[in-house]
């Protein structure tokens, strides 16, 4: 089974970048099998596409505009997504869902799920996270984590980098070194 995590959104809006930061978290943090790929969703938006289709799983960890408060998670399926209405508000949101539409008609489409995250700010031009959604970021680590054992993989962690050294690493690449 050909399982990928994808984490999507945009690091120069603040919280916009949650799903970029846990990708590289879980990727430099923990031994991944082959069975399993991470993939730095940013913006690719349209760019998905090959991924609904040529695997058979999609975990999606991005923002949400789901009402809640900032920090809170909430996981969904890609009817769920579908059904959200008028919630879809960033451009991640609405290109994720005409993808789905669009290669729903296929019948070799993955099963597509979302972990997402309430953001607090997702406005200003600025790297990082605020401080609620930065909390809530070792929760969201371990949601997903939990949801791939769910789909059979177990991951062992290797390092102990923190969610501001990944941070810190993304928004300023110049200036840190590799992990």
């Amino acid at each position: 089974m050909k399982i990928a995590l994808i984490g999507m959104g945009n690091i120069m809006f603040c919280d916009e970048g949650l799903g970029t930061y846990l990708a590289k978290y879980i990727e430099t943090n923990y031994e991944i099998p082959d069975s399993l790929e991470i993939v730095d969703g940013g913006l690719l938006g349209f760019g998905l596409m090959s991924y609904y289709q040529e695997f058979d799983k999609l975990l999606i960890v991005s923002t949400t505009s789901k009402e809640g408060s900032a920090g809170e998670i909430f996981r969904y399926s890609a009817d769920e997504m579908l059904h959200l209405g008028k919630t879809r508000q960033s451009a991640n949101e609405v290109e994720v869902a005409m993808m789905i539409e669009i290669c729903s008609v296929k019948e070799d489409m993955a099963e597509i799920e979302f972990l997402t995250m309430v953001p607090d700010n997702i406005e200003d031009v600025k790297n990082g996270l605020s401080q609620k959604v930065l909390e809530n970021m070792p929760i969201l680590a371990n949601r997903t984590l939990e949801i791939l054992k769910e789909y059979g993989i177990k991951l062992e962690q290797k390092k102990s980098v923190s969610f501001n050294e990944i941070i810190n690493k993304i928004a300023n690449p110049i200036n840190t070194r590799a992990f």
